[in-house]
């Protein structure tokens, strides 16, 4: 049986007196579709920064495809495609410049061609990212995580400034990677999109995972109702529970 593709422990991030990450015990197969939801400020961001050692947490542990991203942080990022929330594409390279800049540092053999016609950018290789419109860089972005057929693909907020045709691109390559063997984990609040695209889904709400499984089970298992959206499941979840909901549910005792 393969390792978890993430696997985190008692994982918790704190900034002086802040938690932003609070206890996180999680487990993503091989296998599978798994969406991180939650609210803007929900810790989302900040734990696929330490999954990516971008951060280091103040105390719990965790594990990337098997391995240590700490100590492993070579290996773990040659097999992880990241496409982050905060990225910085260069005004004066063309998109095809930016693929082989990716291709060059995971040492893989690719097509930037390819790779841009995956994400409807066929037509653009030659021009500056300077002249790109919020939704053409996204996929430009996308394309660069897709670069070395990952292992696991992370995507932080992936449909941010998509129109539908993009958003819809973003579905399909997601199914496409996990079809072709790779994990996929996700974070957005966009909730409409996740139903159509996840095996399983865990909420964050206030640096805490307050409800984790299926969106068949989490109906059943809240008062949202059988034929709920995902939408109506979130709301329901972060309404009563979290450190906010403890406190209101106090004050009014």
């Amino acid at each position: 049986m393969s390792d978890p593709a993430i696997l985190t422990e008692g994982l918790t991030k704190q900034y002086g007196s802040t938690t932003a990450v609070n206890d996180l015990t999680l487990t993503v197969e091989s296998d599978e579709i798994y969406g991180f939801l939650g609210p803007n400020g929900a810790g989302k961001s900040t734990t696929i920064g330490m999954l990516m050692d971008y951060l280091r947490p103040t105390t719990g542990s965790l594990r990337v495809l098997g391995q240590d991203p700490q100590r492993d942080v070579v290996d773990v990022h040659s097999r992880v495609g990241i496409l982050p929330d905060r990225y910085r594409l260069y005004d004066g390279l063309t998109a095809r410049q930016h693929l082989e800049f990716v291709i060059d540092t995971k040492r893989v053999s690719e097509s930037p061609a390819g790779l841009l016609d995956r994400v409807g950018l066929d037509d653009v290789d030659g021009q500056s990212v300077g002249t790109f419109s919020q939704g053409m860089e996204q996929r430009l972005a996308l394309a660069m995580a897709l670069v070395g057929d990952p292992d696991l693909l992370v995507l932080d907020e992936p449909f941010t400034g998509l129109d539908p045709h993009g958003v819809r691109t973003v579905r399909e390559i997601v199914h496409k990677e996990n079809d072709r063997g790779a994990a996929v984990f996700f974070s957005s609040h966009v909730l409409g999109q996740v139903e159509l695209v996840c095996d399983r889904i865990g909420i964050l709400h206030e640096g805490s995972l307050v409800a984790e499984g299926t969106v068949d089970s989490l109906r059943a298992e809240t008062t949202a109702g059988s034929d709920a959206t995902v939408e109506e499941i979130f709301v329901a979840v972060t309404d009563s529970t979290g450190p906010s909901a403890k406190a209101s549910s106090e004050t009014t005792q």
